[in-house]
């Protein structure tokens, strides 16, 4: 009897991890009835993170935070257990939470991330675990920073405006307030703060930036990065992990002392993958858009990693996929897929991993 473990990350917009899990476990059922299926959702930091890393019947609190434009927004925070804290940082200043007619990029503002620290700290947390992606800021994490009590002035010694945009006046940064509590910062890429391939060059088009507002925001994370160095927080334009975000790893690593680490080993570390991987004969990975940048810093691109040096069939199922060598992708044809859709990719991939005839 083969043992198949699915084990698929959000589909961004529309299904969570544990429904594109359910839905593809019922077609690979549909091509093996007596096959031993094994749901395991997943995440890297951003989409479906709470979902995948924390237990049945874990307490979960909406808590009233700023939103990416100043509006007040509920930002789920979970607990792992009583002392550690956990949230996505999409829940505060995501993407999701901005309608396309209103993005922002130049002032929206990552300061609702801040305070749910502050306040997962004050509920007792010792240790705040915060994934990071899906934003609708660059604001370099300055947002948080003033969440946090941190400020940042021009050379008038006003406070700057909230977002990104206005970071190019930054001369001072004033310190924050005392935070207990340590903070790991999950990065699902490894995109630095600044430079030509920093946070504004790579997500700012994603959240809106036109050509010109991308060279406004990145002149403003490279002088932010100046001003940190000058600070006592110097290297953080070079972070790898730093531009997550809009630039939020490299804020929460000088405004909370966060540790930076891959979000993707992070999440299968504490699920027990590597064990479950042992018993089985086939992985089926899923994700929205497979393609190369699947496997620089994706969870789907580290179960395949994972797959791969363990000798055990991988296969990948998607909306929509670049051709990627030696990976058995199974997509469908761009776009938005229902559960039924995905029923039929996990049925297919399921078939061609194991060389079973078609239905």
């Amino acid at each position: 009897m083969p043992v198949i473990l699915v084990a698929p990350a959000a589909f961004k917009g529309t299904f969570g991890p544990r429904q594109v899990a359910d839905s593809i476990a019922v077609g690979v059922r549909r091509a093996l009835p007596d096959a031993k299926v094994l749901t395991c959702p997943v995440a890297d930091g951003g989409d479906g993170l709470l979902e995948a890393v924390l237990p049945p019947g874990s307490l979960r609190e909406r808590v009233p935070v700023t939103g990416p434009l100043g509006e007040q927004v509920n930002a789920e925070l979970g607990w792992l257990d009583s002392e550690t804290a956990i949230f996505a940082s999409s829940s505060a200043c995501g993407l999701a939470l901005v309608p396309p007619d209103r993005r922002a990029p130049l002032r929206a503002t990552s300061r609702g991330v801040g305070e749910l620290i502050w306040e997962a700290a004050d509920r007792g947390a010792k240790t705040v675990v915060v994934g990071l992606g899906g934003s609708a800021t660059v604001d370099g994490g300055t947002g948080a920073g003033r969440g946090l009590g941190w400020s940042f002035k021009d050379a008038a010694g006003a406070e700057l405006p909230e977002g990104g945009g206005a970071l190019g006046d930054l001369v001072t940064i004033g310190s924050g307030w005392r935070l207990d509590a340590q903070v790991v910062a999950l990065a699902d890429v490894t995109t630095p703060l600044a430079g030509p391939s920093g946070a504004a060059a790579v997500f700012g088009p994603q959240k809106g930036a036109s050509r010109p507002q991308v060279d406004q925001l990145a002149a403003g994370l490279g002088r932010l990065a100046e001003c940190l160095a000058q600070s006592g927080h110097p290297g953080l334009d070079l972070l790898p992990g730093g531009g997550a975000a809009g630039g939020l790893g490299a804020g929460l690593a000088a405004f909370a002392r966060a540790t930076l680490t891959p979000g993707a080993p992070w999440v299968l570390d504490r699920l027990g993958f590597d064990a479950a991987l042992a018993t089985v004969d086939l992985v089926i990975t899923a994700e929205g858009e497979f393609d190369a940048t699947s496997r620089a810093g994706k969870v789907t691109g580290e179960i395949v990693k994972r797959a791969q040096a363990a000798r055990r069939k991988v296969a990948v199922v998607a909306a929509r996929s670049s051709s990627i060598p030696e990976i058995l992708v199974v997509a469908g044809e761009g776009g938005t897929l229902t559960p039924s859709d995905i029923e039929g990719l996990g049925e297919r991939a399921a078939r061609e991993a194991l060389r079973l005839p078609a239905s």
